[in-house]
């Protein structure tokens, strides 16, 4: 009897270190439409080596949240359009940053080192910033790369989820959810499609101290 009660104790034992670790991993807060940024004070290291936030980078008409990195395939594949359409957003009055969230002692290639040198070359105007404890991330509720938050000139969001329909076939695409979705927060209109499943890779959050 006494093993049977000791075996059940360390099995419960493991279960909740399983839990826990999971819980390290996955966001454990999240918004949803009509909500305002959570942390959008919080500074975090632009690739121009200043902080900035999330409320620095609003502007008046609205504010694009886009969670991306650089080793993911999907976060690749998109880039190009993320930056096509971030440096157009801050012309028409949308504030843009995009905020890495990854460790890079997953991978190295989510370093800053890097970061700088993917913005240099792809010619991004809006901050590129590194989210140091994953926080950010986790309080959004983001756990994709790339995956699209954006809100209103009132601050709330009016749209979450993915960039278009076709992530590796530019040519292919039939429906450009987060651009329809800037072009009516610049016109002042309702967002027609608020959410769409966000595809890609998964975050690779911090571990917490």
């Amino acid at each position: 009897m006494r093993v049977s009660s000791l075996l059940a104790c360390a099995a419960l034992a493991m279960t909740l270190t399983s839990a826990a670790l999971a819980a390290d991993e996955a966001p454990t807060l999240g918004i949803s439409i009509g909500d305002p940024a959570p942390m959008a004070t919080v500074k975090m290291k632009n690739v121009n080596g200043k902080e900035t936030s999330i409320a620095e980078a609003r502007k008046a008409k609205g504010t694009l949240v886009v969670f991306s990195c650089n080793a993911c395939p999907y976060a690749k594949a998109w880039e190009s359009r993320i930056v096509e359409l971030g440096n157009a957003s801050l012309k028409r009055g949308v504030g843009v940053i995009v905020i890495n969230s990854n460790d890079p002692d997953v991978n190295v290639q989510d370093g800053y080192d890097v970061m700088k040198e993917r913005a240099k070359q792809r010619k991004m105007q809006y901050p590129y910033v590194v989210d140091a404890t994953s926080e950010v991330a986790r309080a959004f509720g983001a756990t994709r790369t790339p995956e699209a938050f954006l809100f209103g000139a009132d601050g709330k969001l009016v749209y979450h989820g993915a960039i278009d329909d076709n992530a590796h076939e530019p040519d292919k695409v039939e429906a450009r959810y987060l651009q329809d979705a800037v072009d009516a927060v610049v016109s002042g209109k309702t967002v027609a499609n608020q959410e769409t499943k966000a595809l890609g890779c998964s975050i690779k959050f911090r571990t917490r101290s």
